[in-house]
């Protein structure tokens, strides 16, 4: 199983001067219950090199057996600190395709070009492409081969509007997860916030929230298998 994990490069809150970029867990989780199952992972970035972490996930509060892991894990850090560029992936090495969440991504892998074409052509090829939290912002731009929204008609979860009104950035985002999902046709469910959500509609795997992480890895796998 080769993976691709596309992860964000856009490190700036909205005009916050605060930081942002993947949440850990988001990224930690599905990454070792991919790498215990035997995957190769290979990340990448718009802008390549290091991805930012969103400081708010590297607190004691949101620690996880899984981020601890990360801390003490010298390849996977030297991982995330030299991303491959994401103009120089070939997707055809790939069997899936998996999106880790943090706000960074409303910013950046939402308009990327190379990103809405690689996610195109995962979904041409039937392979599986998976997002977790704020990561299907990256599908906001993402059409069928037809020309209609990606996730149109598709069961969708992700970040939900009450979530994001919870964590006090409703008003920092260039846009809300939950109501892009509904504009593009998607048909998006959603449990009580923080609840572990994941759902997949054919080869669309997508999960809520952090709490979601491990269930989308597990629903990955499962397609992978």
């Amino acid at each position: 199983m080769n993976i691709l994990f596309v992860l964000t490069s856009h490190d700036k809150l909205g005009d916050t001067g605060k930081k942002t970029g993947f949440w850990i867990e988001e990224f930690a989780n599905p990454y070792y219950t991919l790498l215990d199952k035997g995957a190769n992972i290979t990340l990448a970035t718009p802008k390549g090199g290091a991805a930012p972490i969103d400081p708010s996930s590297d607190t004691p509060e949101s620690s996880t057996k899984d981020t601890e892991r990360f801390k003490k894990d010298v390849v996977a850090r030297e991982k995330i600190n030299n991303t491959l560029v994401l103009s120089q992936i070939d997707p055809s090495d790939y069997d899936a395709v998996f999106y880790p969440g943090g706000h960074g991504p409303l910013w950046d892998l939402a308009n990327d070009a190379d990103s809405i074409k690689l996610i195109e052509s995962f979904n041409k090829q039937d392979k599986p492409i998976a997002f977790v939290c704020h990561a299907p912002a990256a599908l906001k731009n993402v059409k069928n081969v037809d020309g209609t929204p990606l996730v149109k008609g598709k069961k969708v979860t992700g970040f939900t509007n009450s979530e994001e009104e919870a964590v006090q950035l409703t008003k920092v985002v260039p846009f809300l997860v939950e109501n892009m999902l509904k504009e593009n046709g998607g048909d998006y469910s959603k449990k009580a916030d923080w609840t572990a959500y994941a759902l997949q509609d054919g080869n669309l795997i997508t999960g809520q929230n952090p709490a979601s992480s491990e269930l989308v890895a597990e629903k990955l796998l499962d397609l992978l298998h």
